[in-house]
């Protein structure tokens, strides 16, 4: 019987080569042709196939300049100054073929010279597309391995969120679900990590510190774990939340609560260990935006002098700004007002996969609707209409998908890439992150950190419910 190795070596016409643990390129272009199989192996088999395709990636990546890496360093120097606010970082959830999606970034971000921007998946797109982290490094690693991009690469955990529900049920054990999640995206090369527990804000309290206590004591929390986690030499993004998207819209009090509470909650654990490097804040968007009975979106006012005010008290503590969440579905006129506004990182995904909706085939779009319209019918309310039921559940219909979606023709991959391709360079040109490479040169240094094959050929996270998480 052929080892798995070796399937591999001949999937990449032996373009590469393995010695003692030591991967050398041999044939960069014809590498460059094959490096999709091994997302393919990763995203579609299983055993010890799949985990060396993903082992083998981030070598490759390594070997080829590619290098997992932490924003932190830059949002410092941009709180310091040392950065202008004249781009907006883009972090971008890539649910469905994602290793398509990222040639896309790659080849825009080739074109203009750009370093400063985000792939992120959150916890709850995690469950619903199918996809561990130890994927979707391996998706985005090997998109850019195709696209012969060299430079970081920022992988981020959006939204490790708090589940209010099973917090209330039993708060240890959702604590360590979460930091089970943190270990296993970190081990995975996500050098970037979003705390989300703004489940916790407590409206019902009378002033807005305690409103805010829970949240910032569990932030705190978390930001102890994380940096006990990351590895040597890298010190690990971390952002808070201080309320929920689609909730209230944030205000400066709220703010300095959190912040505070935080750094009283992080120093009483132990003292000076670096903290927060930016923050989201709600300006009125809301995840997937507001469906309309026709199918369309519904418009909505974002309050930017808000989230410019909330940028600047972030900088104030040190901070790179604020984050919008949400942002995918606006008019294609509103990305360059958050610049404006000096948001510090913006988050996009849903538009991106109503492309891919919009241009899926016939056949696996009847497939895909036929599945939720049975599994979710007890979800949908009397007064849904057909497009808003199918709008806000087709997303989990994805990762029940997956294979079928990743056997597609290279003929639709490559047309939806080149879809996707004219989509960022539309987004890049907006949020303004053309020649930010001289940034990252600067002020990311890299380190590389060797990939643990104990970690791929470990058990595989179990899969988790999270209807009740935000993407």
């Amino acid at each position: 019987m052929t080892h798995p190795i070796h399937e591999i070596l001949e999937a990449l016409d032996n373009c590469i080569t393995v010695s003692q643990g030591t991967v050398r390129i041999m044939d960069v272009m014809r590498l460059r042709e094959k490096i999709g199989e091994l997302a393919r192996i990763s995203a579609t088999e299983s055993g010890q196939k799949q985990s060396l395709a993903r082992y083998l990636t981030r070598s490759i990546a390594i070997e080829a300049g590619v290098n997992l890496s932490s924003i932190h360093d830059l949002y410092m120097a941009r709180g310091r100054g040392d950065v202008p606010l004249t781009f907006t970082v883009p972090a971008m959830n890539l649910r469905v073929l994602p290793f398509e999606a990222a040639r896309a970034v790659f080849r825009v971000a080739k074109k203009i010279n750009a370093t400063a921007f985000i792939f992120e998946i959150a916890r709850s797109e995690i469950g619903y597309t199918d996809q561990r982290p130890a994927e979707y490094t391996t998706s985005i690693l090997a998109a850019a391995i195709a696209e012969g991009y060299k430079g970081p690469v920022f992988l981020q955990g959006d939204h490790f969120q708090i589940s209010a529900k099973r917090y209330a049920a039993n708060s240890n054990t959702e604590i360590e679900t979460l930091r089970s999640l943190v270990k296993e995206a970190v081990a995975a090369g996500f050098y970037n990590i979003d705390i989300d527990t703004s489940t916790m804000v407590d409206l019902s309290q009378v002033t807005v510190p305690a409103q805010q206590l829970l949240n910032a004591d569990l932030s705190s929390m978390l930001t102890t774990f994380i940096r006990a986690s990351q590895p040597q030499g890298v010190t690990i993004s971390i952002g808070g939340e201080i309320g929920e998207v689609g909730g209230h819209n944030s205000t400066e009090e709220e703010l300095r609560a959190y912040i505070d509470g935080y750094m009283s909650g992080l120093n009483h654990m132990i003292t000076g260990l670096t903290g927060l490097s930016k923050v989201s804040v709600q300006t009125g968007t809301s995840h997937g935006g507001v469906v309309l009975p026709d199918g369309s979106i519904a418009q909505v006012n974002v309050d930017f002098e808000t989230l410019k005010k909330l940028g600047q008290v972030a900088r104030s503590f040190g901070m790179g700004g604020a984050v919008q969440h949400g942002a995918s579905t606006l008019p294609e006129d509103a990305f360059g007002k958050f610049v404006d506004a000096e948001a510090c990182e913006i988050h996009l995904a849903t538009n991106f996969m109503n492309m891919f909706f919009d241009f899926a085939p016939a056949d696996l779009s009847r497939k895909m609707y036929g599945y939720i319209e049975t599994k979710h019918a007890i979800d949908r309310t009397p007064d849904m209409t057909d497009e808003q039921f199918h709008y806000k559940f087709r997303k989990n219909a994805l990762g029940v998908f997956k294979k079928q979606i990743w056997g597609l023709s290279e003929e639709f991959r490559l047309e939806l890439l080149s879809k996707w391709e004219a989509q960022f360079e539309k987004l890049f040109a907006s949020l303004g992150i053309a020649n930010t490479r001289p940034y990252t040169d600067r002020f990311i240094k890299p380190v590389i950190i060797a990939p643990d094959l104990k970690y791929y050929l470990g058990e595989q996270a179990s899969v988790e419910d999270v209807s009740d998480l935000a993407d």
